[in-house]
């Protein structure tokens, strides 16, 4: 083949989808891009919520039909959820309120108002009907995707129990665990995977990081963050300043995984390290920017297939973006520089 016609080289990398409700169509224009440009081989993907959802379908289209499968099965994803999907009222009802709290920290307005008013989902979802369950088995074969092998998955979800961070991995990935990772629990009841009982992943990772530290050889690693870790405006309003609040907690364990990756990095430049089996990641960062942050935390229940549509434009143009500045550095140096963003 004439070296000019060849097809350009790909670049094997570590994907980490954070959450965030209907803003995660952002994240499905991110990935809409950099499958169609092709010049990504995606080696691991973490995730949690609905950073999880678009992981697995992402997957099991990349395992059934290749870049292609992938794209569509994303965009059945979203539209299956959306206003233009097949769901019944009482399951578009609770759905809604998925949307509105799959910020796993976000408190209902009339709740925070009045600590009263609040019922749990034992008493007012005693069926546990979970809409987004069933659009997800309808699009996903889980048999089939654990039994693949071309990319490693991190499904993060929360112990109830213990409260600690648990990840649910490819080979024994089912629905209940997928499920786990974005239960709401102001919303649904937590999901039992065999003797425990999990909530969202959001709590204690969003996304995990640690598993790309000795579970993958890829060194380079793309955060497709959704919710920004700094705001100019300094909030006034009550739902301004829980809403912010919200950012900041949901934003904690990430940015504890930053400090850790930043200061095994130093150690690593010292010589510090030498021999051990601590690697230097590195880490890249594609957010919306103004465009994706000019939609307040309430658009997060839009469920609107045109509104997901426009967050998806956004996302794909970020993700361009990312491509046509970036890509050049993956595999040689991280662009996103850590010390600026914990200073």
């Amino acid at each position: 083949m004439n070296k000019a016609n060849s097809p350009p080289a790909r670049k094997r990398v570590n994907l980490a989808l954070q959450g965030g409700g209907a803003h995660g169509a952002f994240t499905w224009g991110v990935l809409d891009a950099f499958l169609a440009d092709g010049r990504l081989e995606v080696a691991a993907i973490s995730g949690a919520s609905a950073g999880a959802m678009n992981a697995v379908v992402f997957a099991d289209g990349l395992r059934e039909g290749g870049a292609e499968g992938a794209r569509k099965q994303l965009e059945r994803f979203w539209r299956g959820v959306s206003l233009d999907g097949e769901m019944n009222s009482q399951q578009r009802d609770l759905f809604d309120s998925f949307l509105g709290f799959l910020d796993p920290l976000k408190i209902g307005q009339s709740i925070a108002e009045n600590a009263a008013a609040y019922i749990s989902p034992y008493q007012s979802n005693p069926l546990d009907i979970n809409p987004l369950r069933d659009v997800v088995q309808r699009l996903v074969d889980f048999p089939a995707l654990r039994a693949s092998d071309h990319l490693e998955l991190f499904i993060s979800a929360t112990c109830v129990r213990t409260g600690k961070i648990h990840i649910f991995r490819r080979p024994e990935l089912t629905i209940d665990m997928l499920m786990a990772s974005a239960c709401l629990p102001t919303v649904f009841k937590a999901v039992q995977v065999g003797d425990e009982y999990y909530w969202d992943g959001g709590y204690m990772g969003n996304p995990a990081l640690f598993p790309f530290f000795t579970e993958t050889d890829v060194e380079d690693v793309i955060l497709v963050q959704i919710n920004p870790i700094e705001r100019k405006d300094i909030p006034h309003t009550s739902r301004e300043i829980l809403n912010r609040l919200n950012e900041i907690t949901f934003n904690a364990a990430l940015l504890q995984e930053f400090r850790a990756i930043d200061f095994v990095a130093r150690l690593i430049d010292a010589g510090r390290l030498d021999g051990t089996h601590y690697k230097k990641m590195r880490m890249h960062l594609v957010e919306g920017g103004a465009a994706l942050d000019g939609y307040s935390a309430e658009t997060k229940n839009n469920a609107d297939f045109n509104f997901f549509k426009a967050l998806f434009a956004i996302g794909r143009k970020a993700g361009e973006t990312f491509l046509a500045e970036h890509f050049d550095s993956i595999g040689v140096r991280g662009t996103l520089e850590l010390q600026e963003l914990l200073v």
